[in-house]
């Protein structure tokens, strides 16, 4: 009974040298993205007024698709917590399942950005319109990029998982790709309170 309970208690991803190392590096490139989001925040803040007559952020935001939008990522975070938990249980099953449900919440979430986008432009708010439109795309566009990427990486990972198994090799990747989705959704709620919601109400 000991020895199953250490099993299932383990944590793989930080059981060798390699994958400690793996998630110390992880950190510090999260936190060199923090100063990357943190510059295009302030960018962004400092121009959001600058709309050449156009549309402004009362006109185009609407609250109700991206509070959906909004939940939607919140939630995927929710649902990668529990793949590192069934990784800590050497679930494999369960791991390739939660990061499925996550990777399907990320893609509706940026479905729906895209779709805020085409709207956006229909109204006449594009990239080059103003320095706001610009400010703007290059924010809320980076942070798609960051989400796209992430589909792509856990997309890989869930592959990996099914060919390989649950390994000291395959543990750590998977960690560090839910550290990285849980960036891209704290960074998400600075951008849905600073962007949107400011937007709205200021």
């Amino acid at each position: 009974m000991e020895s199953q309970a250490e099993t299932a208690t383990e944590h793989l991803e930080s059981s060798t040298l390699e994958g400690k190392n793996k998630i110390l590096g992880f950190w510090l490139f999260l936190a060199a993205e923090t100063v990357l989001f943190a510059c295009l925040i302030g960018t962004y803040l400092a121009l959001r007024g600058q709309n050449m007559g156009g549309p402004t952020t009362q006109d185009l935001f609407d609250l109700g698709l991206v509070a959906v939008a909004t939940g939607l990522l919140l939630t995927s975070s929710l649902t990668s917590v529990f793949a590192v938990n069934a990784l800590n249980q050497k679930k494999q099953k369960g791991v390739q399942f939660w990061l499925g449900v996550t990777v399907l919440l990320g893609l509706a979430f940026l479905i729906l950005e895209i779709y805020e986008f085409v709207h956006y432009t229909s109204m006449g708010h594009t990239f080059v319109s103003s320095a706001f439109g610009s400010s703007f795309y290059t924010l809320v566009g980076t942070h798609g990029a960051h989400v796209t990427f992430g589909l792509f990486w856990i997309t890989g990972l869930i592959i990996q998982v099914a060919r390989r198994g649950i390994t000291k090799e395959t543990a750590p990747k998977v960690f560090v790709s839910t550290l990285y989705w849980h960036f891209i959704d704290v960074v998400w709620v600075f951008i849905f309170t600073l962007v949107y919601l400011l937007g709205k109400v200021g």
